[in-house]
């Protein structure tokens, strides 16, 4: 059985799990989804309490459902707030605190408030990140993780890579249900990137295993059909000279 098989199969146990035993939360089903989960907001908050979040001061955080807690903690936190559009088809969103109202934050927070509140902001204008939080649908105590399939979570940090706006050091960090976390090693493919820190409602992770970072984007693995669907990639096959010809 290949490695791709397993991870899939896994993605799929953790799904039906928080399903059957409803942790799962809307929206749902949460098949094929970074899922969201009772307990999210609690998870968030531990996040938010630890000093890795306090020393942060521009975070780049998915635009998931169980990360919306996250999101309003790092604008409630005075914190520049980074958060990519789905699927990166229109790029990445800055969210300033300061330019939004504080009873706003929550509402910013949603991906059609982030729309309204943010700016749509071209990657060589990013502030440089000091934390990535990213959504996950399994990750280990040692620190592999697997989104939801399709790669984005890692096309983002391989973007932001790219144009100099983060480095390997830059902390990572997940928020997920206590279930969602296993005690053994994920397989990764070579663009995957660990995570160091894992929060859940009832605990921190310090992840054990060495960091894996790729640096920058794999474009060898890359479809054309992707390519083609993100600006910002196209924009980059033609910066950076990769020998991939598109349509």
């Amino acid at each position: 059985m290949s490695e791709e098989v397993n991870r899939e199969k896994l993605r799929y146990a953790i799904w039906k799990l928080m399903e059957e035993r409803n942790i799962a939360a809307f929206p749902r089903p949460v098949y094929g989804r970074i899922p969201n989960f009772v307990g999210a907001e609690s998870a968030a908050v531990r996040l938010a309490d630890s000093e890795l979040f306090k020393k942060a001061r521009v975070v780049k955080v998915n635009p998931d459902a169980p990360q919306r807690r996250v999101r309003e903690l790092v604008l409630k936190a005075g914190k520049l707030l980074i958060v990519p559009t789905p699927r990166i088809s229109e790029g990445f969103l800055l969210l300033d605190p300061k330019k939004i109202p504080s009873w706003l934050y929550r509402e910013a927070s949603t991906i059609p408030g982030s729309f309204r509140y943010g700016t749509k902001v071209d990657p060589e204008e990013i502030p440089e990140v000091d934390l990535v939080v990213a959504g996950s649908v399994v990750v280990s105590k040692f620190g592999e993780r697997l989104g939801k399939g399709e790669g984005y979570s890692e096309l983002e940090y391989g973007i932001l890579f790219e144009y100099g706006k983060l480095s390997e050091e830059v902390p990572i960090a997940t928020t997920v249900h206590d279930i969602q976390v296993v005690e053994f090693k994920i397989p990764l493919a070579p663009w995957d990137v660990t995570v160091d820190f894992v929060f859940t409602p009832t605990r921190a992770i310090g992840c054990v295993s060495e960091k894996r970072r790729p640096r920058g984007i794999l474009w060898e693995y890359l479809e054309s059909e992707k390519i083609e669907a993100i600006p910002i990639l196209r924009k980059l096959v033609s910066k950076r000279n990769t020998g991939l010809v598109l349509k």
